[in-house]
């Protein structure tokens, strides 16, 4: 069992999710991607999205990884990952959302950034990777922000809805760039 801590960033700080939570899962329902490759309702209905929350305390009980919110001047501005299914090949893999209201604030690359930094230096991880798609130029951005190189273009990698879609893959190395060096 894991327990979700608490991280402070410089402009985030990352915690497990909240009951109070719900308005953000429930903006990013209304986000025409964000349903479809995590398990945000594709609908907004506060029944589901508290049932969305207590799947993400659910993750660090059964071990799979950890869930965090992401919080910016005390409101949950979105949610990002750590998914530990590789952790014994000496990988992680990232994933973040930011609802709709609150995007282009560079809250995704703060929490990349803080997750990034925990991730290598209290976990020990020695590689972290994540998976974007091509059309998502905020979120490939982000990840090159951070520090994290894109490594390849894996086609037909994920299911999105209907359609089997190609992802970028990114990685970064603990010995590679520094957190939030820039790409």
């Amino acid at each position: 069992m894991l327990e979700v801590p608490t991280l402070h960033g410089d402009a985030v700080t990352l915690r497990p999710f909240r009951a109070e939570d719900i308005d953000a899962v429930l903006d990013a329902s209304s986000d025409p991607l964000i349903p479809l490759v995590t398990t945000v309702p594709n609908v907004a209905d506060a029944a589901l999205a508290a049932a969305f929350i207590e799947r993400q305390h659910e993750r660090a009980a059964s071990g799979t990884g950890y869930s965090f919110a992401i919080e910016a001047n005390a409101v949950c501005v979105g949610q990002i990952g750590l998914w530990l299914r590789d952790l014994d090949r000496g990988r992680a893999t990232i994933g973040y959302w930011i609802r709709p209201s609150s995007r282009r604030r560079g809250h995704a690359s703060a929490a990349l950034q803080t997750l990034t930094a925990w991730a290598f230096e209290t976990l020990d991880i020695p590689r972290l990777q994540l998976y974007v798609d091509p059309d998502n130029t905020g979120s490939c951005l982000t990840a090159e922000k951070c520090g994290f190189e894109r490594e390849g273009l894996l086609r037909s990698w994920e299911q999105v809805g209907d359609e089997r879609r190609d992802m970028y893959s990114y990685g970064l190395t603990r010995g590679g760039r520094d957190v939030g060096g820039g790409g």
